[in-house]
């Protein structure tokens, strides 16, 4: 604290209301901001996917202009994507790396506070794109040149500038975490000793540091063809389309391991504690992170098997995509051999890892599938994909934030959720979540095309279904915020170790613990 701000806290206190959250450099107060941000955006993109799910109810409703139906298809990924999913892993990231390394805040306190208050104002010039004329962006998040370059709208160029702002948000906050994690650690915590939550941060925060620089130079580079004159993807002027698609994908692919990775260290934490056991195979998740962290950088072309690739480099990005199972598989297996024979409880925590496990196993069969190039030919761009990304990122992402949000819910707040309320969210949750997504997969299958506002009739039924799931599934949600706030405001206080008496055993936790705080369960009588 310089002289200025020690000056000022002796004659004035702490700072109070809106000065507080303005001018904070406490880790805790940043995390908590940036989880009520990411609430926000759920929300905002959610709102988006009922209006798309609106339109697909039934064939030939037309509620709105096929237009429209694109930009919300764009806004809602990248709403989804930049806006809910990182910035809430980054608010986990905030409250609890300092605390499991045993540092008093992270390294880097007020590049932490910019960090965070940049993102608001990209959002919003994102989202007022949709005032603009000529409307929000409408060429898929993913915004393939010439789509975005010769054919996008004005708002292209806002949407430009919040990338680029989202993109230093996300490169400050990861050099925070690797300063903090090396820097910060307390004595005799190894790095073969950090929670595995930590462990995927850091490795998440490496891939930031690596990928985000790629996806401004596309953004940079689009800029340049839309009013520099230059052709880097325009074909007429001797660019080409398809560069653009190895640049975003360069980012893209590592990009969804951004997202994964902190749900991976989550899941790490809570299975163990409902298992009373400690993690099976730690060294080995760790290097299976590591890997997956180094194979996403090889596998960027397997969404562009159908642009016209040579064959060699068919070959390549195919099993090199089959290889990045690998490590995966490994993570899956330990965490099932955790769960053997353990003391397993239930709570609303461990039924949301169990869910990631299961759902997003599926997820991981149906990448397999696509990354299969005779195969993708068939499912490339038909609602199969959608499918199968959502089952990664939904089950993956969201119910990885879900189920940290429970778990370390009593140690934010000081009060336990209702656990009743809790398992009532996941059943919701998990059931809508397969009623949405599980009939895409037979929809893609019979060809039905993505990003369309309507379809020929014999896709009706499933798409009924879809709908009928995506609103419970919103609904679920809003659930979620309403038990949130109800333990934020009071509640059952909160034991200091909450998840210790779970099942109505109670033990000693060993001394000292190998990784972290675990507990084992007592010699139960025949």
């Amino acid at each position: 604290m310089n002289n200025d701000l020690q000056h000022s806290y002796a004659h004035h206190g702490p700072a109070k209301g809106i000065t507080r959250w303005l001018f904070t450099t406490n880790h805790k107060d940043i995390g908590t901001m940036y989880m009520i941000f990411a609430c926000a955006m759920f929300f905002l993109g959610g709102i988006l996917a009922m209006l798309i799910r609106c339109e697909l109810f039934k064939p030939g409703l037309h509620l709105m202009e096929p237009e429209f139906f694109n930009q919300l298809t764009t806004m809602h990924g990248l709403i989804m994507v930049f806006g809910a999913v990182m910035p809430a892993f980054a608010g986990m990231a905030n409250w609890m790396i300092p605390l499991m390394i045993g540092a008093p805040d992270m390294a880097l306190p007020r590049l932490n506070n910019w960090s965070f208050w940049i993102l608001p104002f990209a959002f919003l010039i994102l989202s007022s794109s949709f005032f603009m004329p000529g409307g929000a962006p409408n060429f898929g998040w993913t915004f393939y040149a010439p789509l975005s370059t010769t054919y996008g709208p004005n708002s292209t160029d806002f949407f430009i500038f919040s990338i680029h702002i989202m993109g230093m948000s996300s490169i400050l906050a990861a050099i925070n975490v690797i300063v903090t994690v090396f820097n910060m650690r307390a004595p005799g915590m190894t790095l073969m000793r950090m929670p595995l939550f930590v462990w995927t941060w850091l490795i998440t925060a490496f891939l930031l540091i690596a990928v985000m620089p790629v996806l401004a130079g596309a953004v940079t580079m689009m800029l340049a063809d839309r009013h520099l004159g230059t052709s880097f993807f325009n074909a007429g002027g001797g660019g080409d389309p398809v560069l653009f698609q190895h640049i975003f994908w360069f980012f893209g692919h590592p990009e969804v391991y951004i997202m994964i990775l902190p749900s991976f260290g989550v899941v790490s934490e809570i299975i163990p504690t409902f298992s009373r056991k400690p993690l099976f195979g730690y060294i080995s998740m760790v290097y299976a992170t590591v890997s997956i962290a180094i194979l996403s950088f090889l596998v960027w072309a397997h969404h562009m098997f159908t642009t016209g690739m040579p064959l060699a480099g068919e070959l390549f990005f195919m099993f090199a995509t089959m290889l990045i199972a690998v490590p995966t598989g490994v993570k899956i297996f330990n965490w099932v051999a955790t769960m053997f024979r353990g003391s397993l409880s239930f709570e609303t925590p461990m039924l949301f890892a169990c869910a990631f496990l299961i759902m997003f196993t599926i997820g991981g069969f149906s990448g397999l599938m696509l990354s299969m190039v005779p195969a993708d030919y068939q499912y490339h761009d038909t609602y199969f994909v959608v499918a199968h990304f959502h089952y990664v990122l939904i089950p993956g992402a969201v119910f990885g934030i879900i189920a940290g949000v429970y778990y370390w819910l009593p140690k934010w707040t000081g009060h336990m959720y209702s656990e009743v309320l809790g398992k009532t969210h996941f059943w919701l949750s998990t059931i809508s979540m397969n009623a949405t997504f599980f009939p895409m997969h037979f929809l893609g299958l019979a060809g039905m095309p993505r990003r369309i506002p309507d379809y020929a009739l014999q896709f009706a039924e499933f798409n009924k279904v879809a709908s009928i799931g995506a609103f419970v599934f919103g609904l679920s949600q809003v659930f979620f915020l309403f038990i949130v706030i109800k333990t934020i405001r009071g509640g059952k206080p909160a034991p200091a170790r909450p998840w210790e008496g779970a099942k109505g055993l109670t033990w000693e936790v060993p001394s000292p613990a190998p990784y972290h705080t675990f507990t084992t369960p007592p010699e139960i009588p025949a």
